[in-house]
């Protein structure tokens, strides 16, 4: 699956890379020369999970998959376990993972606080330290945020919430691991064209969403395409190492600080 081979010799671990912007990151990394261990976390998605696998060998890409719940320090650890057992290292690591709980505050319940804290944060975190402790020198690390993390909005509160930690655990790790030469990012893209995005919006809430940003009539649907954040992750994965310590947002205009 040779474009460039700019990644040619690198090992990547994709966090939540069977579908949706992980399932595409995995494929473009592939295309570019790297290994890729493509994580999922639930039975449902192991055919998109074994799709990516056989796209990327077939094209003479090298690719393994591996399952499991990332909220478990235990399966992180593995996970890049893994891949140094499959590949002899791992050179850059993007965690995608993320569940979008929207309800008003007064409607949130502990289940859908621990939930929300566990799947943003809680994984979030122990992927980046895991990372640091695998990577190879110059490694890179980037972690899919939100847009809304400069939104003034309601019912997100513990969405947004449980993902502005993200933005203090890559600043310290950008510090820690930089001795090493491994920088570290946050990429905060506006609402996406996935299912992801419209499994919470009604009707008109996605219509609004549609039209909110600056740039949103020159895309298909108005949101963020895939298609538009796989080459900036790609770009701070290679090219873009100086940037560290940063939560950048790419989202056409939909919201700044």
């Amino acid at each position: 699956m040779a474009d460039g081979q700019e990644l040619k010799g690198k090992v990547a671990v994709v966090g939540g890379g069977a579908k949706n912007l992980g399932g595409r990151l995995s494929v473009e990394l592939a295309r570019r020369g790297a290994a890729v261990m493509i994580h999922y976390h639930s039975d449902s998605a192991r055919p998109e999970a074994d799709a990516a696998v056989a796209a990327i060998r077939g094209g003479g890409g090298r690719a393994e998959s591996f399952q499991g719940d990332l909220s478990k320090p235990r399966v992180v650890a593995a996970l890049f376990d893994e891949a140094v057992k499959a590949f002899g290292g791992v050179d850059l690591a993007v965690n995608t993972t993320g569940v979008v709980i929207k309800k008003p505050i007064h409607e949130v319940t502990e289940e859908d606080y621990d939930r929300s804290f566990n799947v943003n944060s809680k994984a979030a975190f122990f992927f980046i330290k895991e990372a640091g402790r695998t990577l190879n020198d110059r490694g890179k690390i980037c972690t899919i945020v939100t847009s809304l993390l400069a939104g003034y909005t309601d019912s997100y509160s513990i969405y947004a919430g449980a993902k502005s930690p993200i933005e203090h655990f890559t600043r310290a790790a950008s510090k820690e691991f930089g001795p090493r030469g491994i920088s570290v990012t946050a990429l905060g893209p506006g609402p996406m064209e996935t299912p992801f995005f419209y499994g919470q919006e009604t009707p008109e809430s996605a219509a609004y969403n549609q039209s909110a940003a600056a740039l949103s009539k020159f895309t298909k649907t108005g949101l963020t395409d895939v298609e538009d954040v796989v080459p900036i992750v790609l770009f701070l994965l290679a090219d873009g190492w100086w940037i560290t310590g940063q939560t950048i947002f790419c989202n056409g205009g939909y919201t700044s600080r």
